[in-house]
């Protein structure tokens, strides 16, 4: 039993940092177009090589 003291404050440290680190990403928006990649990648336009320079 002595062990649920160590477990339940690393548990919910644990999940304060994930929720930092989840609203973090949301206010950096990180989130704002993930749609746009998706068709982005699909177009033809698409160019996987690098530009010779």
């Amino acid at each position: 039993m002595e062990i649920l003291t160590i477990l339940i404050p690393v548990s919910l440290l644990l999940g304060g940092v994930g929720l930092v680190a989840f609203f973090w990403a949301v206010r950096n928006r990180q989130f704002d177009d993930p749609k746009g990649d998706a068709s982005r990648i699909l177009s033809s336009d698409y160019d996987d090589r690098p530009k010779a320079d």
